[in-house]
């Protein structure tokens, strides 16, 4: 009976653990590192969750259309540690940031950087927005 209950527990762990796995996709499944991009906008939200962080911002177009981009970042954890906080980006901030287009052609990009337009008071400075989470300050 001890042998049914250990193989149990254990069937139950690696459902548990391949589904979190596949809920999180690896980069070149959604995004392509040969179409960089570089998007200057005001932010509009910020998602602060599992398994990534999303900023999303208003790009202006040269003809004047508003489009609503969404960027990921990297986990919550590996941001804070390069000195990110939930309210590092509020709403309104002017920003730009770097990164690669998804492949599948939405207003969707993995952002690899982001740096504020130091308006308001605020320091301008860049943000690593990959999962190491450094910062670096603005001009270095």
């Amino acid at each position: 009976m001890k042998h049914f209950i250990a193989f149990g527990l254990i069937l139950a762990g690696v459902l548990v653990g391949t589904q979190s796995a596949t809920a999180h996709h690896s980069f070149s499944a959604e995004f392509d590192r040969n179409k960089p991009i570089k998007l200057e906008g005001v932010v509009t939200k910020v998602e602060w969750t599992n398994p990534h962080v999303w900023i999303y911002i208003n790009v202006k177009d040269a003809n004047g259309k508003v489009t609503n981009w969404g960027a990921e970042l990297g986990p919550p954890h590996g941001l804070q540690g390069g000195g990110w906080r939930r309210d590092t980006l509020k709403i309104g901030d002017v920003i730009s940031l770097n990164g690669s287009l998804a492949k599948n052609g939405t207003s969707r990009v993995n952002a690899g950087n982001v740096t504020l337009a130091g308006t308001g008071g605020r320091p301008g400075a860049t943000l690593d927005a990959a999962s190491s989470g450094k910062q670096e300050e603005k001009g270095k």
